[in-house]
């Protein structure tokens, strides 16, 4: 029986345990951390309204038990009612010994199919960064002449030919700006890695927005005040927020809206890297906006660089913010329909320091005393 227990806390997938009622009996801590729930909290309760499903699946979960067959269903969505969902897959079969228990395995699709996108766009980085370079090289300075040349023409002209040189005037400092853009992105400085308080971030960030481009919106605090210390750059991850509040903000438009910043602590998240490596990053930050949602045509490509949901955008903005992200070990995502779009940031936490054993203290105490 001990041994049975141990395979079922290990399980790196969440695991639930459902009797012939469809009420969960058990759940592993994969499951805790997926339902952010506790096995004792959860027991005796139906399945179906705490794991939700974008498909509708009780007729064929039905046929599975009366036939003892397993059953397997692929690239659905599956939340929890106090997130977004996950696109998951689902591997459902009879327990055996006991009749008409069922066990039911989730296992989150969302980053097993982005790991090759991060490199996709860590790929796709290096091209930009090199266009970067040369634009900024052959183009900045060129424009700088243009731009001085017209402002001296102007001092001889008509009012009516100045407004030709205030368009060129103005278009090349538009230009200019967008290769700045282009050169920040293609900044190739590491994150200054240390202990950061993600809710002081959150506030500069928040702060920031309410007194310029995001004056008309309102932001809720939602926050997990017992998150410890998270490991990373505080100023690339400011920088990473107030580009997702300005594009809430800017997809809003004049008429405002609602941003929540929502943090919690996920124990079961964890990244594995190309190299086999895992990476646990429990720290997770949602800002979470009620606005149009992202354009359906491109939703699965907004983390490329150029590609972009507004008219006159450079599609560099999600770009950047994926690749600090990725230099941070961490991860993003993104879900959204019309009226509720979530970012959601997942960070290493700084691990807690290791207190040195009695044994040490007493040995280094003793070579102090003889010297």
């Amino acid at each position: 029986m001990m041994e049975d227990d141990a395979v079922w806390a290990s399980l790196p997938v969440p695991a639930l345990l459902l009797d012939e009622d469809d009420n969960i009996v058990a759940i592993n801590p994969a499951a805790e951390g997926f339902l952010n729930t506790s096995s004792k909290s959860i027991n005796g309760q139906k399945v179906w309204e705490k794991v939700m499903i974008d498909s509708p699946l009780e007729d064929a979960f039905e046929r599975a038990r009366k036939t003892s067959s397993p059953l397997f269903v692929n690239d659905v969505d599956v939340g929890t009612g106090e997130r977004a969902p996950l696109h998951c897959n689902l591997q459902i079969a009879p327990m055996a010994g006991q009749p008409g228990h069922m066990m039911f395995l989730i296992s989150p699709r969302e980053l097993a199919g982005r790991l090759t996108q991060d490199h996709t766009v860590k790929s796709a980085a290096k091209s930009a960064i090199g266009m970067a370079e040369m634009l900024a090289h052959e183009i900045k300075n060129p424009l700088a002449g243009i731009t001085g040349a017209a402002q001296l023409l102007s001092m001889n002209l008509s009012a009516q030919d100045q407004e030709l040189t205030d368009l060129i005037v103005a278009e090349s400092r538009r230009i200019v700006k967008l290769l700045e853009q282009v050169e920040q992105f293609g900044n190739l400085t590491l994150p200054d890695m240390r202990p950061v308080n993600i809710h002081d971030v959150l506030d500069r960030a928040r702060r920031s927005a309410l007194l310029g481009f995001g004056a008309q919106m309102k932001i809720i605090e939602d926050y997990d005040p017992s998150l410890p210390m998270a490991l990373g750059d505080p100023d690339q991850l400011l920088q990473v927020v107030l580009n997702l509040l300005k594009n809430a903000s800017e997809a809003a438009g004049s008429a405002g809206g609602t941003i929540r910043l929502h943090t919690f602590f996920e124990h079961s998240f964890r990244l594995r890297r190309s190299d086999g490596e895992g990476r646990a990053l429990p720290l997770q930050i949602e800002i979470i906006d009620d606005g149009p949602g992202l354009p359906p045509d491109i939703a699965g490509d907004i983390f490329d660089p150029f590609v972009s949901g507004r008219e006159n955008g450079t599609g560099l903005g999600l770009a950047l913010v994926s690749k600090i992200m990725s230099d941070h070990d961490g991860w993003i995502s993104v879900t959204s329909v019309p009226g509720k779009t979530v970012f959601r940031l997942s960070l290493p936490m700084v691990k807690p320091k290791k207190a040195k054993s009695a044994t040490a203290k007493s040995a280094k105490a003793k070579s102090s005393k003889e010297s």
